[in-house]
């Protein structure tokens, strides 16, 4: 096993970093999280950088602290964000931006699921990596991924209701 250096380290920041950030926005939300906690994961993967075996990819290593800090993030961060209203919001007009307003909407209930949820359907269907892909990167077996990925898609159906089809005219 060869030892790896700072270049390539650099060199896989360069390469890998945009993309890590959008898992890391997904895993924990906000984006302003999500550099904080791609600079987190950076850093324990720095340390651990000579280690490596300098014919593998890192990124699963990587990816793997990634989803590793957002669990325990959310754990110690435990917070509702709901809030609750004496009678619902308004209905909204039809703005002509379905779209937009759908991934906006997934992207909040994404986010109320919970953090090992979450990480398979981020690393699943964002990252697009195959049940045993992701039953590494997790450190789970391939049932619980399984699981997991149909409650939170179920969650998902349930909470979205109706937001799913465009807005009628």
């Amino acid at each position: 096993m060869g030892r790896r250096d700072d270049e390539s380290f650099t060199e896989f920041v360069a390469a890998r970093g945009t993309a890590l950030t959008r898992t890391a926005a997904l895993l924990c939300g906000a984006r302003q999280d999500a550099e904080d906690l791609l600079q987190a994961a950076l850093e324990k993967a720095y340390r651990h950088w000579g280690r490596l075996d300098p014919e593998s990819d890192p990124e699963p290593y990587v990816r793997r602290i990634l989803v590793n800090l957002a669990i325990s993030r959310s754990r110690r961060w435990k917070v509702l964000r709901e809030i609750h209203m004496a009678s619902p919001p308004e209905v909204a007009a039809d703005s002509g931006h379905h779209a937009v307003e759908l991934r906006g909407t997934l992207m909040d209930e994404l986010r109320r699921l919970g953090s090992r949820q979450r990480a398979v359907l981020v690393l699943r269907f964002w990252e697009d990596l195959s049940e045993a892909e992701t039953a590494q990167a997790l450190g789970c077996s391939v049932g619980t991924v399984k699981s997991q990925a149909s409650r939170g898609l179920a969650r998902l159906r349930e909470r979205l209701g109706t937001n799913l089809a465009p807005m009628e005219r």
